[in-house]
């Protein structure tokens, strides 16, 4: 058993989505406060088969969670920063994980290419990241960061389950 067995996820058995699957799914990306009726009245099915689909993708995994969407100035964290990790030996460790537990800490990728972890880190201001970045510093592993601030967004949005026609024609599918 090595070190990061335990902090390996198994991928879950997933059942194939369908085209309206990810209908519903799309709705619920945009809003997922709408009510069942509203949804049915788009994809065209009733509203109790569309609570049937959602209670089955919730069970799948394919609905991972409901939450609110906070917008990062309104709630005093107006500074996003993608942070690019160097660490020593594999990144993904328990004390790298546990940057998880930051509340200003959004995501955390493993990367490939120059830099082993890419963080999504939200803060308050160039002095509130500057406390983050030497507490990241402090922890076990950290060889190195790179910071990118951002100057503003221009899309960001969850996973989408659509997927583009054209981009299945190219690709071949179907």
């Amino acid at each position: 058993m090595t070190k990061t067995d335990s902090i390996q996820r198994k991928p879950r058995a997933a059942r194939e989505l369908d085209d309206l699957d990810r209908r519903i799914l799309g709705e619920l990306s945009r809003d997922a406060t709408q009510a069942y009726a509203a949804i049915s009245q788009v994809v065209g099915l009733s509203p109790p088969a569309v609570h049937e689909r959602v209670k089955r993708l919730r069970a799948s995994g394919a609905i991972k969670a409901t939450v609110a969407q906070l917008d990062g100035p309104a709630v005093g964290k107006p500074l996003l920063a993608f942070i690019h990790v160097d660490t020593v030996g594999w990144g993904k460790t328990s004390a790298m994980m546990a940057l998880g537990d930051w509340p200003e800490v959004e995501e955390i990728h493993s990367a490939t290419g120059d830099t082993c972890l890419i963080l999504k880190v939200r803060v308050a201001s160039p002095l509130a990241l500057e406390g983050l970045l030497s507490q990241l510093y402090d922890t076990q592993g950290v060889r190195g960061t790179r910071t990118y601030l951002t100057l503003s967004t221009h899309l960001e949005r969850a996973v989408q389950a659509e997927v583009s026609t054209d981009l299945e024609d190219m690709a071949g599918i179907k």
